[in-house]
C-alpha cells in the first residue's frame, strides 16, 4: 500500500514540478495529509457514531469541524506553532453551546476527540506518512475499544410519567420493576421516584435499563425537559 502511494505521489509531484509557481512539495504533502485527516475523520463519524445516534446534523458538523481545524492549524505552520496556541482551541470549543439546545456528552466527547484528530494530523510535519498513519490507526482503535463493551457496559436512563402511583411504594419496588419491564421491554437496573402528583395520579421516574445496542435515545437526556416537566 505504501509502495503504491509513493508511486502516486511521484507522479503527482513530477506533474506539478512543470508549474513552476506551485512548490509541488509542499503541496502534494498538504493534500496527502488532508486526505488521510479527512479519511480517518469519516471512518470515526460513518462507522462508530453515526450508526448509533442517527443525528444527521452532528454528522455535518464533525466532518465541518475536523476540515476547518486540520487547515488552520497546517497553514498556521503547525510544527512551530506553540503547543499552548492549540490547547487553546480546546478552551474556545470547550464553552461552545449551541443556542437552541445543549450539545448532548457523547457528541461533545466526539466534537473534541476529532479536534484532536485533526490537531495531530495538521502539526505533526515532522512525522513521516507511515508514522501518521500509524497514529491515526491508533485514534481508531481507541473509539473503536471506547464504544465496545469491553471496557463497561452501557447503561441508559429515560424519564417515564407513571401510572400506577400505588406501586411507588418501597414495599412494592419488584412489582414496579416488573410492571415498567413489561410495559418498556427493556432490563431494568434502577430506577428512581421524583415528583408525586396526587391529584392526577402520576409520579415522574427516572429509569435506568441496559442499553447493548448503545442507542443513543433522545430520551437519554440528564434532566426532564420544562415543556415536559
Amino acid at each position: 500500500m505504501l509502495t503504491l502511494l509513493n508511486a502516486m505521489l511521484a507522479t503527482i509531484g513530477g506533474v506539478l514540478q512543470s508549474i513552476d509557481w506551485i512548490d509541488a512539495p509542499a503541496l502534494v504533502e498538504m493534500l496527502c495529509r488532508f486526505t488521510l485527516n479527512i479519511v480517518m475523520v469519516w471512518i470515526v463519524v460513518h462507522f462508530f457514531y453515526y450508526p448509533k445516534s442517527r443525528r444527521r446534523d452532528y454528522y455535518f458538523t464533525f466532518l465541518l469541524f475536523a476540515v476547518s481545524i486540520f487547515m488552520l492549524i497546517y497553514l498556521m505552520d503547525g510544527a512551530k506553532m506553540k503547543i499552548g496556541a492549540a490547547l487553546g482551541l480546546f478552551a474556545v470549543f470547550g464553552i461552545i453551546r449551541y443556542r437552541t439546545e445543549s450539545v448532548p456528552i457523547r457528541e461533545m466527547t466526539y466534537l473534541f476527540f476529532l479536534v484532536a484528530l485533526s490537531v495531530v494530523n495538521g502539526m505533526a510535519q515532522k512525522l513521516s506518512i507511515a508514522e501518521l498513519i500509524a497514529a491515526n490507526i491508533i485514534f481508531v482503535i481507541a473509539v473503536s475499544i471506547a464504544e465496545s463493551n469491553l471496557l463497561a457496559r452501557h447503561v441508559s436512563c429515560k424519564y417515564v410519567r407513571y401510572d400506577k402511583i400505588a406501586l411507588i411504594t418501597p414495599d412494592k419496588r419488584a412489582e414496579m420493576i416488573e410492571d415498567l419491564e413489561k410495559r418498556l421491554g427493556v432490563s431494568i437496573i434502577n430506577v428512581e421516584v421524583g415528583s408525586i402528583d396526587f391529584l392526577k395520579d402520576s409520579a415522574l421516574i427516572k429509569v435506568y435499563y441496559h442499553n447493548p445496542d448503545k442507542i443513543n435515545e433522545v430520551d437519554n437526556v440528564s434532566k426532564m425537559p420544562r415543556h415536559y416537566a
